[in-house]
């Protein structure tokens, strides 16, 4: 059985995502997550919107996903091959070059991401999609108190 291990934080699960995981599956027979804990994002700088918990419960509904476990530190995925049996690691190409020294314990591998979709991306638009909120709000405002002003 060829276990694949991988990281994530999968925050606003996406189709990107959804194409990332069945890829990786189809590399082994079993793959196995390590999701980035919200204090593990936060030591990173980043700023997740789903809490764990739900992020676990996605990837675990995931047909493509074996088994999720918390990733809180970079140091800890050594051991995680270990414990995992992982014959093979692999992470999207944004990654390229920075696990090669996991080599040593296993088969490291880089998978092009989907082009098109990322969660950096659906955070912008929904912030430019508030943003466009708020300045129609600020409008219709404006206009109302001129009208409110006139009588």
């Amino acid at each position: 059985m060829t276990t694949v291990l991988t990281y994530g934080t999968f925050d606003l699960f996406h189709y990107g995502h959804v194409r990332l995981l069945k890829r990786l599956q189809e590399l082994g027979d079993r793959l196995v997550v390590g999701l980035s804990s919200d204090e593990f994002n936060a030591l990173k700088g980043k700023k997740t919107i789903i809490p764990y918990e739900h992020r676990r419960e996605i990837l675990l509904a995931c047909r493509y996903v074996d088994h999720v476990f918390s990733e809180n530190n970079w140091q800890q995925k050594p051991n995680d091959i270990e414990r995992e049996k992982a014959d093979i690691f692999a992470m999207g190409d944004d990654w390229v070059g920075k696990f090669d020294d996991l080599s040593e314990l296993t088969e490291v591998i880089y998978l092009p991401r989907t082009r098109g979709i990322s969660t950096t991306d659906v955070k912008q638009f929904a912030q430019a999609q508030h943003a466009d909120k708020v300045r129609e709000i600020k409008f219709l405002t404006e206009q109302l108190s001129e009208k409110m002003s006139r009588l």
